[in-house]
């Protein structure tokens, strides 16, 4: 059994295991990581990463099938080779894993593979598969970055293959005639989209009034709109009751309007959120404090006992790979005393990767009124954007919402082709509070997507070029 010290222990490779491995052996620490499958964590292997290719095969799909025939092109769609778009979506993380592992070995980060537990408040312990001790790490500080798993519905257990969650999602064996989605997040929302791209019949349910509940209200409806107009069921303020699972299929009982309804379909995907991973994690005067699936932490990410600090899904919302990366540099800087600046919520990108996409940052124009901040809003359609025209892809727009006194820039929401891309121009815009004036003036080149966001800011004073 291997006895090892080192400055830093790392439980999980994800978004937030890996880039605090890479930051702490830049700090000229001694770091181990340990890991209990590929390496990447579930982003790489099983979220981001390969979802993110499914999408550009049922974009390319919707193009060949739906926008080519406008361009004077007419191509036979018929050929649809379903092994070879999973292939291709698994080959990325393949690829992104590897690199990974180069980066590993670049910075001298030492990998355990094997399941973590965390015995001593300065002791992690590697097992295997059944249970033995194959390696104990002392260490002066240890970090927790295990990520988190789909949440399941009470009395609705994903079987792997009429109930699923986001991993089965990517990997059926053949592309289903109905499919119903229980949960209209960005998760949900994706798939909707995927799966629809390539002729499945997608019923998605929300039980809140709006898909997308978190973004701003005019972008989810326009969403919905979309959806909806290219044959999406749609279903709002609709509450799932049950699933019954068959030989002839499955049967999904839902509410809306004091009415029940039974569904059925093919397959069930449940993507109403995600629970953070700490089971049979901490021995238990090594435990942190943990509230619904969500370890606690402070500012720094350091848990109640000192040397334990955690980052990442695991701590519980905003779910997302960027924050995850920028919580754990934050977490590895500060337990190393090199930095103390502070994670900065307000200035999270939010993004929705179906076609169109969704992006946003800051406050809604909802959460605005709430506060009772009085406002200035600009908005532009990408149907009046030379670039949109060009590519045929016009739904959509940007919105941008500023302070009425100072003219800052409190929130950014697009709805539209490449909007996850040129959203970034709105977060640093936000990070350094730039104003309306500013945004309006800054010189944008022509023709981009982008121009969007500076007519947007133009048309709050009635400025803009159309």
């Amino acid at each position: 059994m291997a006895n090892e010290k080192f400055d830093l222990v790392i439980v999980g490779s994800g978004p937030a295991g890996y880039v605090a491995a890479v930051r702490a052996a830049q700090l000229g620490k001694r770091v181990a990581c340990v890991e209990r499958s590929e390496l990447g964590g579930i982003c790489l292997n099983w979220g981001c990463i390969p979802t993110k290719a499914l999408i550009q095969d049922a974009h390319l799909m919707h193009q060949v099938a739906q926008v080519a025939p406008n361009y004077g092109i007419k191509v036979d769609s018929s050929g649809l080779d379903w092994g070879k778009i999973v292939g291709r979506s698994r080959q990325t993380t393949v690829t992104m894993s590897k690199g990974i592992e180069f980066l590993f070995k670049k910075n001298k980060i030492t990998r355990f593979t094997g399941n973590a537990f965390v015995a001593k408040p300065n002791l992690v312990e590697v097992k295997d598969q059944a249970g033995k001790v194959i390696a104990s790490l002392e260490t002066a500080f240890v970090l927790v970055c295990t990520g988190a798993r789909s949440r399941e519905l009470p009395g609705i257990k994903p079987d792997g293959r009429q109930i699923i969650t986001s991993r089965e999602a990517m990997i059926l064996p053949s592309i289903p005639k109905r499919m119903v989605i229980i949960g209209a997040g960005a998760i949900g929302v994706e798939f909707s989209y995927i799966y629809h791209a390539f002729g499945t019949h997608v019923t998605l349910i929300e039980m809140l009034p709006t898909i997308l509940p978190i973004e701003d209200a005019e972008s989810s409806s326009r969403l919905e709109a979309i959806f909806r107009k290219r044959g999406i069921d749609v279903r709002v303020n609709t509450k799932t009751l049950g699933v019954e699972t068959g030989n002839e299929g499955v049967k999904v009982t839902v509410a809306s309007g004091g009415k029940q309804e039974v569904l059925s379909t093919d397959v069930v995907l449940v993507a109403v959120g995600v629970t953070g991973n700490t089971e049979n994690l901490f021995a238990a005067d090594a435990a942190p404090e943990i509230d619904r699936g969500a370890i606690k932490v402070d500012k720094s990410f350091r848990t109640k006992i000192p040397s334990i600090y955690a980052a990442g899904d695991v701590i519980g919302p905003p779910w997302l790979a960027h924050v995850a990366s920028m919580e754990a540099t934050i977490a590895v800087e500060r337990m190393f005393a090199v930095n103390q600046r502070e994670m900065d919520y307000g200035i999270v990108p939010g993004c929705t990767y179906c076609n169109p996409q969704v992006a946003s940052v800051g406050m809604t124009e909802k959460q605005c009124r709430e506060k009772g901040l009085e406002i200035k809003i600009g908005k532009f359609n990408f149907a009046a954007n030379g670039k949109a025209q060009a590519l045929g892809e016009t739904d959509g727009f940007g919105k941008l919402i500023f302070d009425a006194r100072y003219g800052e820039l409190l929130g950014a929401h697009i709805i539209g082709p490449e909007a996850t891309e040129i959203l970034s121009e709105m977060v640093l815009a936000k990070r350094l509070e730039a104003t309306q004036h500013e945004i309006a003036t800054t010189i944008h080149a022509h023709p981009t997507l982008s121009e969007v966001l500076m007519d947007a800011a133009q048309a709050v004073d009635g400025g803009a070029h159309a």
